[in-house]
């Protein structure tokens, strides 16, 4: 036992210099942990950000003043006071997302109860401002006139008041959900790149064949490889947390780092076999990289970071509970946004466990039969 334990941490610290000597993944684990991440944290597309507005004021009245003066940053630019000639040159050229029309006597018509029409015209090809805008607008508009009637006559109240409290993300900052999503996808990646690539570099190099000499079982080559690119992903992830989505970005950490951290472990354990496992299958870097591309974007889409669960079809549900992302980001939402304890996340840390364990024991298996091969 003492010297299996000794062969383990040899064989990992191997690992841990041979990384050291690889410059361009030393790079991409820096690049995926700093500037890729926070990127994908402060560039949500769904998000309406500075989005350029026109208005043509022909009633130039209090009332379209109001309106017009609704439009602020972050979610719209400062509006463009355009005449009707400016509107299509100006969508044509690209230069507005929207442009809002307010009628002459516009106001005039609002208290004579006439229902007057607002024109909105909106640069469709623009697809996610154009969304989200579109609506953004129309409750503006309507809100300032509400509030403007409500100060020349009696508005009837409404007989039920709707209290709308927004829990975990009282400011709705799209930064705040993204980061913390964008660290689950880039551990999930890059333990799989780096255990896969640990593997195929040991093919690539022939160094394999030095092992196989060697008084070494493949299930401490395997458990080496496991643990010393988890430990590296890991420690990525600690300072990311802290310099980068805690810091940088200011994203609000309600739940236990250390409880996080421990789901971490699990998901790597996990993720860390799974590339072992796909390394095996691929004969070179090209191949694990295409191989990688087939099963990361399912990962990534299916598992309830980008879009819930909920909205998928039911196989999809069934399907990835099978899948050690899902539950990594189930744990993650629950811990780092709502400050759940062990008492709620328990049934995703042993769903991560028994996963981890099944897939290290097919890993192991077929790195087996690949040295059995190459003997």
């Amino acid at each position: 036992m003492k010297r299996s334990l000794i062969n383990i941490w040899n064989l990992g610290v191997k690992e841990l210099w041979s990384l050291w000597r690889e410059p361009v993944m030393m790079v991409l684990i820096v690049y995926l942990f700093t500037v890729a991440l926070y990127t994908a944290a402060t560039a949500m597309p769904e998000s309406l950000h500075n989005a350029v507005i026109a208005v043509v004021d022909e009633d130039r009245s209090p009332l379209s003043t109001r309106i017009t003066s609704a439009f602020y940053p972050p979610h719209f630019r400062p509006p463009v006071m355009a005449s009707h000639g400016d509107i299509d040159p100006g969508m044509d050229a690209g230069a507005y997302t929207f442009a809002l029309i307010i009628p002459t006597g516009f106001q005039r018509d609002v208290l004579a109860g006439k229902r007057p029409t607002l024109q909105l015209n909106v640069d469709a090809t623009r697809m996610s401002q154009a969304f989200t805008g579109n609506g953004y607008i129309q409750q503006i508009a309507l809100d300032e006139v509400r509030e403007f009637m409500a100060r020349h006559r009696k508005v009837q109240e409404a007989p039920v008041e709707l209290a709308l409290r927004m829990r975990f993300n009282p400011t709705l900052e799209p930064a705040w959900f993204g980061s913390v999503m964008e660290i689950v996808n880039s551990i999930t990646m890059l333990s799989i790149i780096l255990t896969g690539a640990a593997l195929i570099r040991e093919k690539e190099h022939g160094t394999i064949e030095h092992l196989l000499v060697m008084p070494v079982t493949p299930t401490e080559i395997m458990i080496a490889k496991v643990w010393s690119m988890g430990l590296v992903v890991l420690i990525a992830t600690f300072f990311s947390m802290n310099l980068v989505i805690r810091g940088a970005i200011g994203a609000p950490i309600e739940g236990s780092l250390v409880l996080f951290f421990v789901g971490v472990t699990l998901s790597l354990f996990a993720t860390t076999s799974m590339g072992i496992f796909m390394a095996t299958v691929a004969r070179s870097m090209p191949q694990f990289g295409l191989l990688l591309v087939l099963v990361f974007l399912p990962l990534q889409l299916l598992s309830g970071g980008s879009t819930p669960r909920e909205s998928m079809p039911d196989l999809v549900q069934w399907v990835m509970l099978a899948a050690p992302t899902t539950h990594f980001v189930s744990l993650s939402q629950a811990i780092l946004y709502r400050g759940a304890g062990l008492e709620t996340v328990w049934p995703a840390f042993l769903s991560l466990f028994v996963i981890g364990v099944i897939l290290f024991a097919f890993s192991l298996r077929r790195f087996r039969r690949t040295l059995a091969s190459l003997a």
